[in-house]
């Protein structure tokens, strides 16, 4: 499986966001210092989440950013997806596709990593950033969310 550092890092950040539990918006560099991550790879990522609506910005002395909506609303998949970051888990350059598996073809093992990319998916689409900051059970949070028939969420990547 392949999730690079911006997947990982958007949801760390976004994390340090959510358990400030506080409306003031909260600065860049307070969350490079908090999570250890570069102010200028923030700035990079924090342009993604406020394009896709998850966090919103405010400038000035005291500026930063804020999440959009409730962490109970924002599911990590949104955030990933955000990141621009596909997950990927077989050689394929097109995730479920068969470009480039093996000469165009599946290969003998190409649909068991694809719906192992799909079960992570729909577990990342099922967790929501407050489950992860009140470190709530995430396979149970998820599997109450999927067993009270919410609608599959679409895979990016």
């Amino acid at each position: 499986m392949k999730l690079s550092t911006k997947g990982r890092y958007a949801v760390m950040a976004m994390a340090d966001i959510a358990s400030r539990h506080t409306d003031k918006p909260v600065s860049l560099a307070e969350i490079a210092a908090s999570q250890n991550i570069s102010q200028e790879y923030l700035e990079q990522l924090f342009s993604r989440l406020r394009k896709a609506g998850l966090v919103t910005s405010v400038r000035g002395p005291g500026g930063g950013y804020r999440l959009a909506r409730d962490p109970d609303e924002i599911f990590i998949s949104d955030i990933i997806s955000a990141a621009d970051e596909p997950l990927s888990v077989t050689r394929c350059p097109d995730g479920d596709g068969v470009q480039g598996c093996q000469n165009g073809e599946a290969c003998i093992t190409h649909e068991l990593w694809s719906s192992l990319r799909r079960q992570i998916w729909g577990f990342l689409s099922s967790v929501t950033l407050g489950d992860v900051v009140e470190k709530r059970n995430l396979a149970l949070a998820a599997e109450v969310r999927r067993s009270t028939a919410m609608p599959p969420r679409v895979a990016r990547g």
